[in-house]
């Protein structure tokens, strides 16, 4: 298996590992939730991407830069060393999970997924 640190280093891995002709081909993980990833998602090069959600963290840092900016100390559910934090959820999106996490967000559309090289594979999982 390959466990990377994110989707271009997946990207990488999946290249290298074809041009090797290894076989049987490892699964193959990243995050970040890129548009390409899913595509090998969706292709099955990739086995699944972290998807961190967008618009949580950018509501939660704006109310953060809001507080500072006011001259006041940012609030957090925990702290870390000392610094008050909110610490989201990350979720794992397979093929299974594209459409109800990244999709249903509005993160990526189907149609960014499924172009027409991919069409055959959004088909079978499911994305249309």
């Amino acid at each position: 298996a390959v466990y990377a640190a994110n989707d271009g280093t997946a990207s990488g891995a999946i290249a290298a590992l074809r041009a090797a002709d290894v076989s049987p081909f490892p699964i193959v993980t990243g995050q970040d939730a890129e548009l390409t990833a899913l595509q090998r998602i969706v292709s099955g090069d990739q086995y699944m991407t972290v998807y961190k959600a967008i618009r949580e963290q950018a509501t939660i840092a704006a109310d953060v830069a809001t507080e500072l900016a006011a001259g006041e100390r940012p609030t957090g559910d925990t702290t870390v060393d000392g610094i008050p934090s909110t610490l989201l959820t990350p979720v794992a999106v397979t093929v299974k999970d594209i459409a109800s996490t990244v999709v249903a967000d509005g993160f990526w559309t189907v149609e960014d997924i499924c172009t027409p090289p991919y069409a055959e594979a959004c088909a079978a999982a499911g994305l249309e």
